[in-house]
């Protein structure tokens, strides 16, 4: 789109009508702003920051902007290796040589780029019985990343997001540096580029000036306050405002801290994988919609969901800050500009299409390995669904073909005649058998007890109230899940329910947490961060 072609007349209507359902004043919403050639289009701010006080959000409200947290972490990496205090090639045990001896050299750069092939913290916590509401400290994180050994894949070779590798550059650049991570930020970016209220902001606890509340939806419909104990550092614990994102959205384009190559590599793949370049930068996301491309990174915290994206080609830039867990800020972006390009709101796709996915609907499982996803309904339209993910829009990207339209997740996947599904990832192509659509008896012999001594994984399988139940045990606490088998070799772990008028996620919306396959000697563990976790069958 170049600076003279016309803007849709009502294009702060249409944008509005995106975000109607949560513009309401008993409802959290967003902050949202939209530039064209650096030129601010459109400005919105729908919702409230404080129900209970009826605060309104506005462009200062301050809102967790989670994973774009990254993005800083990476910038503040490169200036410091533009320093020679650090390279981004450095083995990452020489920086924190408490890390266990991983099979081969894991870099920062692997780190950065999310093809580490670490375990993330954050789940393998959660699986352990902590769970991410209940309070824990950066040394508890500490020892649990320590303790793990074990890999999902040989650096380089694929991509996984991975909290654990920001967790770990964000300890590297306050080592190196001597300094806390918000006195770093403030001096090297916040505070050059004037953006006042952005900051880390480690624990949801806290109290800040104009700080919104999040929320998510309770069982009962209603809104409750969201919040999680763990302490968040470089991998997703900063809070920012609409003006301040703005700015940065503007920096990016136009440096003023850092430098162009430092935008560029952030930018670039970080990655080659199988001949195919990673939609995974150092810190950014680059991919395409309407063949454009598009930069940028989203986050999602308790109670809040963000995005901050640019489309250099056609000049547009979209800041979306939500306090709320129950929006997709990364399609909404891609809505806004559909409306801006004046194009039929929607991801790309013809009714034909559509109406294959809708015939496609069901969970699907690679053939002779344990990954899982599925397609499903949700407001009518099909949807993207994976353990704990609860719809993504899916776009048409040729005759048949589609993808869940998430920046970093490079599936592309193709209904079969028979009912299965083909599926390219990084172009390697892979079958996948489509699950039973009901419950099946579960597998002889599951029950009993499993252990793996390098991470303390202990795990116990038995028969309850007509359930087959699975407790994961750990030193820091116990999961328990429901047991359903899906295949005569796989069950999904369903999170149990706790309280009578508390009922789990069904698993149409993605509510299951992870596979459980029993095989000679033990079971395997798997899920879409954590992979072939094995644990042997213990006496």
């Amino acid at each position: 789109m170049s600076q003279d072609s016309p803007l849709p007349p009502d294009l702060g209507a249409r944008i509005d009508a995106l975000f109607a359902r949560w513009a309401g004043p008993e409802s959290p919403g967003a902050a949202v702003c939209v530039t064209l050639h650096g030129r601010e289009i459109h400005r919105g701010c729908y919702g409230m920051a404080d129900i209970a006080h009826g605060v309104p959000i506005d462009e200062r409200t301050v809102i967790r902007i989670g994973s774009q947290t990254k993005q800083f972490t990476v910038l503040l990496a490169l200036m410091l290796e533009a320093e020679g205090r650090l390279s981004m090639e450095d083995d990452v045990r020489r920086h924190l040589p408490w890390l266990p001896e991983y099979p081969e050299t894991v870099t920062l750069r692997h780190l950065a780029a999310n093809v580490g092939g670490l375990r993330d913290f954050l789940e393998i916590m959660i699986l352990g019985g902590l769970p991410i509401s209940a309070p824990s400290t950066r040394a508890w994180a500490r020892r649990i990343i320590g303790g793990h050994r074990g890999v999902n894949f040989r650096p380089g070779t694929d991509l996984i997001y991975c909290n654990t590798g920001f967790f770990l550059l964000s300890e590297i650049i306050e080592q190196v540096s001597g300094k806390t991570f918000n006195q770093l930020l403030e001096e090297r970016i916040t505070g050059p580029l004037g953006m006042r209220d952005t900051r880390l902001m480690p624990r949801d606890s806290q109290i800040l000036p104009r700080l919104a509340d999040h929320h998510t939806r309770g069982s009962d419909g209603g809104w409750h306050k969201a919040q999680w104990g763990t302490v968040l550092g470089g991998e997703g614990g900063m809070v920012s405002t609409l003006e301040d994102m703005k700015v940065w959205l503007a920096n990016l384009d136009a440096p003023k801290v850092g430098t162009p190559e430092m935008i560029a590599r952030m930018s670039a793949p970080g990655a080659v994988i199988d001949g195919l370049p990673s939609p995974y930068g150092l810190g950014l996301v680059t991919c395409r919609y309407r063949g454009l491309a598009s930069i940028g990174h989203g986050g999602g915290v308790a109670g809040g969901r963000s995005e901050s994206v640019r489309f250099p080609e056609a000049g547009i830039g979209i800041v979306i800050l939500g306090n709320t867990d129950d929006m997709g800020p990364f399609s909404l972006a891609r809505r806004i500009l559909d409306v801006v390009q004046g194009e039929e709101v929607g991801p790309q796709r013809t009714q034909a299409a559509t109406e294959r996915l809708k015939r496609a609907v069901g969970l699907y499982r690679a053939e002779g390995g344990d990954d899982v996803f599925g397609l499903a309904m949700k407001d009518g339209q099909p949807v993207f669904i994976s353990n704990g993910n609860g719809g993504i829009p899916i776009e048409q990207v040729g005759d048949g073909t589609f993808v869940p339209e998430r920046g970093i997740v490079p599936l592309e996947f193709t209904p079969r005649d028979d009912g299965d599904m083909d599926t390219s990832w990084f172009g390697r192509p892979r079958r996948f058998r489509r699950l039973s659509d009901t419950a099946l008896p579960a597998r002889p012999g599951l029950a009993g007890r499993y252990a793996d001594a390098a991470t303390g994984f202990v795990a116990e399988i038995g028969e309850e109230e007509g359930e087959t139940v699975l407790r994961l045990r750990t030193p820091h606490g116990v999961w328990e899940s429901a047991l359903e088998a899906r295949a005569p070799d796989l069950h999904l772990a369903l999170s149990r329910r706790v309280l009578a008028d508390t009922p789990p996620a069904a698993i149409e919306a993605g509510g299951w947490e992870f596979t459980v396959r029993l095989v000679a000697g033990g079971i395997v563990l798997n899920d879409d961060r954590t992979k072939h976790l094995l644990l042997a069958r213990a006496p």
